[in-house]
């Protein structure tokens, strides 16, 4: 009995035995799929995040390949009451516009910060529990509503404590906002949070930014605070075997059609460039009519025409 399998060859047409190799194990996934996650616990309000964020996108970008991300919302102001953070001399809300101040001139994401001398927010729980249920309910759109939460307070100084501007938040995303916002009240979104304060303390968050890489062998790597993006490369390889190759870096119309405002100095970190050559670089990289490019704070940034 003949057991050599027979094919007929798709290329020559002719058929006839299948060789050795007939059983071949074959691997159909596109790339590698990521074995590490990568935790990033914050707070919608946390100045440093925000600071971090040129640094943080760019690794995503070239580096996001080797991970899936899990963002973690830490609570960083339940409320006003009894709250003191003696490390920067924070008690009250008037106190947190000097630091904001700080924080943008040094890492040049413009803050604004006045909001906290006539409309404070008074608890960053509202904004972190609409985040949970478009999270819940609308996989993928989280990211983009943090995004954009941040800009409406850190840049334009807009109290994303209230119910008025987080619906406006989430219907800017093509989300259902006054829905979302009113299910944030519910006990369920709470919870979520919970779950999400629970897993931070687990995995020893103290402050904000905190990033956490872990492998599937539970072993992982704690990075606190805004760092450069060598750094997150350096704790990434640590958990991979083989050599970390960056992926090619999106183009600027690629980035802004992600939603958010292009700054100066995201332009700056993502592709290298001295922040006099923004302007002629933005020039070169998109069609003359599909941006246009504003200032506020002292820094440019560019939106969608």
């Amino acid at each position: 009995m003949n057991t050599n399998p027979m094919i007929c060859d798709l290329k020559t047409g002719v058929c006839g035995p299948g060789g050795e190799d007939a059983v071949q194990m074959m691997d159909f996934n596109p790339q590698p799929q990521p074995q590490i996650t990568l935790y990033y616990a914050t707070d919608p309000i946390c100045s440093h995040c925000w600071a971090l964020e040129p640094v943080l996108n760019r690794f995503i970008h070239q580096y996001g390949q080797y991970f899936k991300i899990e963002l973690l919302m830490g609570g960083l102001l339940a409320g006003w009451s009894g709250f003191a953070d003696k490390a920067n001399g924070i008690s009250q809300p008037a106190d947190v516009a000097g630091h904001w101040r700080e924080v943008g001139e040094h890492s040049r994401m413009p803050i604004d910060g006045s909001l906290w001398l006539n409309d404070p927010v008074m608890s960053s729980y509202p904004p972190s529990r609409v985040f949970k249920v478009i999270q819940s309910r609308h996989p993928g759109q989280e990211h983009a509503f943090l995004r954009r939460a941040r800009e409406a307070v850190f840049v334009f100084n807009r109290n994303i404590g209230t119910d008025e501007v987080l619906t406006e938040i989430v219907n800017s995303l093509g989300l259902p906002g006054e829905e979302i916002v009113q299910a944030s009240g519910l006990e369920a979104a709470q919870d979520q949070l919970e779950a999400d304060f629970q897993k931070a303390a687990q995995l020893g968050v103290r402050g904000f930014p905190t990033l956490i890489l872990v492998n599937q062998e539970n072993k992982g790597v704690k990075i606190v605070g805004a760092r450069s993006l060598e750094q997150y490369v350096e704790a990434l390889q640590q958990l991979v075997p083989e050599q970390l190759i960056p992926a090619a870096l999106p183009g600027m119309a690629e980035l802004l059609t992600e939603g958010q405002l292009l700054f100066s100095r995201e332009i700056e970190a993502m592709y290298d460039i001295a922040q006099d050559d923004v302007e002629s670089f933005t020039a070169a990289a998109l069609p003359e009519h599909s941006y246009r490019t504003r200032h506020i704070l002292g820094e440019m940034f560019v939106e969608p025409s």
